[in-house]
């Protein structure tokens, strides 16, 4: 079992990469309740998309108030007994804040961030999923979310290039980097039991999987 050997999973990646569906897809056959980011909650979100300059450092904020209530809790649990499956890692939010906001917005913002940040344990295994920016232009555009549909290729590109960045640099925990281009894991069951057993073999602090077409 996945708990056997990691008690706190995060799943992470950029939009319309799937992590969210993985989290709950992991969390599901673990028979536990995921801890999910929830962007439909926040006010600024949309406007964000329409008029990125304007709206990035509310929408930051509200981001960053929602994810430190969460880890603040998730800091106070007995991780012995608990088991948790995340679908965001909260050091990610500097990566957000670092690629929308001015450099002033983000003095201010990195202020309030070492202000609030929590102590939060760090997780046992991280699950990055990659894909092209092509393959997310055309999920996010498939998935058709009201609040999304203003979101620009090029910003998916950047994201997917400030992930890359990010993880590349990132040692808190064991990565799985996941090329996701060719998997399913929520439909495919042979999919999900590939990751699984990839999970379950893994040895060293930073491993990949991926699939041909």
């Amino acid at each position: 079992m996945l708990f056997d050997k990691y008690r706190y999973v995060v799943v992470e990646g950029p939009i319309g990469v799937g992590k969210t569906s993985l989290a709950r897809r992991l969390a599901e056959h673990c028979n536990v309740t995921p801890m999910l980011e929830k962007p439909e909650e926040n006010p600024f979100l949309a406007r964000f998309y329409e008029d990125p300059t304007r709206h990035a450092l509310p929408t930051q904020l509200f981001f960053l108030f929602q994810r430190v209530n969460e880890v603040g809790e998730l800091a106070q649990m007995d991780m012995f007994r608990s088991s948790t499956v995340s679908d965001y890692l909260f050091d990610k939010d500097v990566l957000f804040a670092r690629l929308n906001l001015r450099d002033d917005e983000f003095a201010l913002y990195q202020n309030i961030y070492n202000s609030l940040a929590p102590q939060a344990p760090a997780p046992d295994l991280v699950i990055y999923l990659q894909a092209s920016p092509e393959t997310l232009v055309e999920r996010v555009r498939r998935r058709a979310i009201d609040y999304e549909r203003p979101i620009a290729d090029n910003y998916l590109t950047r994201l997917a290039q400030g992930y890359s960045d990010f993880f590349y640099h990132y040692d808190a925990a064991p990565v799985l980097v996941v090329n996701s281009e060719n998997l399913n894991f929520v439909d495919n069951a042979d999919d999900f039991a590939l990751l699984l057993q990839r999970i379950e073999d893994m040895r060293g602090p930073r491993e990949f999987f991926s699939m041909g077409a």
